[in-house]
C-alpha cells in the first residue's frame, strides 16, 4: 500500500487542494484510494459527499479516539493508495505517528511572508524527523497558487532553493480548482481540453508519486 502526506501548518496553503486532486488522479487510474483527514474536522469527507456516484470512487476513512486524542485509524481493507490531509499546527506527537504509517510527504507552500516563515519551521523540524533522516519517508515541495511573473514568486522559488529537497512544479493560480471542488470533482474528472494547461503542470507530482521508494 502507498500513503501520501499532505502537509504544511499554515492554513490555506493548499493542502486540500493537493490532496482531493492527487486521490482524483488515482481513482481515475483505477487504484482503489482512500482519502482521508487526520483530525476532526474532517473537510475530505464534506468533500467526498459532493463526489458524483458515477466517478471513479475513492473512500473516506473513521478518525479514531484514543485517550481523548485523534488518532490515524487503518485504511479500509483492500486499500492501495491513501493520501491524507492534515489539519493546521500538525508538529509534536501527532507528526510522529502519521509519519510512521506514511511513505511520501508533499508540503504545498504558497508564495508569501506568512507561509515562507511557517513552512520554513515546520521543514526545520520535519527534516530532523527520524523516519526523514533515514530515508524511509520522501519529502517533496510543491509552490501553490504562483504567478511566475510577481515578485513573490520569485522569493519563492529562492527560499525553497535553500533546502535540499525536490521542488516539483508550481501550480498557477486559477479558479478552475474552487470551481471543480465546489462540484465533488478534480482535473482529472474534467475534459481534457478544459483542464489541459492545469493538467501539465501536474505531470511532474504524477510521475513522482509513480516512483518506487
Amino acid at each position: 500500500m502507498k500513503s501520501f502526506l499532505i502537509a504544511n501548518p499554515k492554513g490555506g496553503s493548499g493542502k486540500s487542494t493537493l490532496a482531493t486532486n492527487l486521490a482524483g488522479h488515482f481513482a481515475r487510474c483505477g487504484h482503489n484510494v482512500m482519502l482521508g483527514d487526520v483530525d476532526r474536522q474532517q473537510s475530505a469527507r464534506e468533500w467526498l459527499r459532493l463526489r458524483p456516484s458515477t466517478l471513479p470512487p475513492i473512500q473516506s476513512w473513521e478518525i479514531e479516539r484514543e485517550n481523548g486524542k485523534d488518532k490515524p485509524a487503518r485504511p479500509p481493507r483492500g486499500t492501495s493508495h491513501v493520501v491524507l490531509d492534515t489539519p493546521a499546527g500538525l508538529n509534536g506527537k501527532l507528526l510522529e505517528r502519521v509519519l510512521k504509517i506514511t511513505g511520501r510527504i508533499i508540503i504545498p507552500v504558497q508564495p508569501s511572508l506568512f507561509d515562507i516563515l511557517a513552512t520554513r519551521h515546520f521543514l526545520d523540524a520535519l527534516l530532523e524527523e527520524k523516519a526523514v533522516r533515514k530515508a524511509q519517508t520522501f519529502v517533496a515541495v510543491i509552490g501553490m497558487r504562483v504567478d511566475a511573473r510577481t515578485r513573490a514568486a520569485g522569493e519563492l522559488e529562492r527560499f525553497l532553493s535553500s533546502y535540499d529537497l525536490p521542488v516539483l512544479t508550481y501550480l498557477r493560480d486559477t479558479q478552475l480548482y474552487v470551481q471543480a471542488a465546489a462540484n465533488g470533482l478534480t482535473l482529472f474528472d474534467l475534459s481534457t481540453a478544459r483542464a489541459e494547461k492545469d493538467l501539465e503542470q501536474w505531470q511532474p507530482i504524477i510521475d513522482w508519486v509513480n516512483q518506487d521508494d
